[in-house]
This record gives structure tokens, C-alpha cells and sequence, in this order.
């Protein structure tokens, strides 16, 4: 399911209009990106699942097309754990 299909769905559900649904759907993407990358903040959705923030360690790894070796950096990456009742629900 795309995001435009997630609109055309809720708009279709609620009767509000599909412009203002996805400056809603927008608005929302928008939040969680910004509390996971600037904040470093976790977000939870009960009922649904959590987005993390999780770190990557610094690691070397091979190049092995010019076999030198490159040392990739710690970062931070996004995660998503679904809740227990989300799991429940898809079994």
C-alpha cells in the first residue's frame, strides 16, 4: 500500500477531503522523522509499535573490487517494532 492509497483510503473513511488527509498524513511523517533524526527521541504509538532510534558500532569492511579496506563510522538508523497486540493480530 502506497501513501497515495493510504490517503485515498482515510479520505474515503472519514469524508474529509483527500487535501487536507494528506497535509495530515504529511504533517504526521513529518513529526517522526524530526523526533527520530534532530531529537533522538523514540516514538510511541500504543497499539501499533515504536520507532527507535538504534546505533550502529564502527566497523571495517572490504572494498573488494579495489581490495582496500574502509573504516565505516558509527551512526544512528531508524527502527520500528511493531506492539504485542499488532503481532497478535497479524498471526
Amino acid at each position: 500500500m502506497t501513501k497515495a492509497e493510504i490517503i485515498n483510503k482515510i479520505a474515503e473513511e472519514t469524508g474529509v477531503a483527500k487535501k487536507d488527509v494528506a497535509t495530515t498524513v504529511e504533517a504526521f511523517m513529518q513529526e517522526i522523522r524530526v523526533s527520530l533524526a534532530d531529537n533522538k527521541e523514540n516514538v510511541y504509538l500504543r497499539g501499533f509499535g515504536t520507532f527507535t532510534v538504534k546505533r550502529r558500532a564502527a566497523k571495517t569492511a572490504r572494498n573488494i573490487s579495489k581490495n582496500t579496506t574502509i573504516l565505516i563510522e558509527a551512526h544512528d538508523f531508524p527502527a520500528f517494532k511493531p506492539s504485542k497486540s499488532f503481532i497478535a493480530k497479524m498471526k
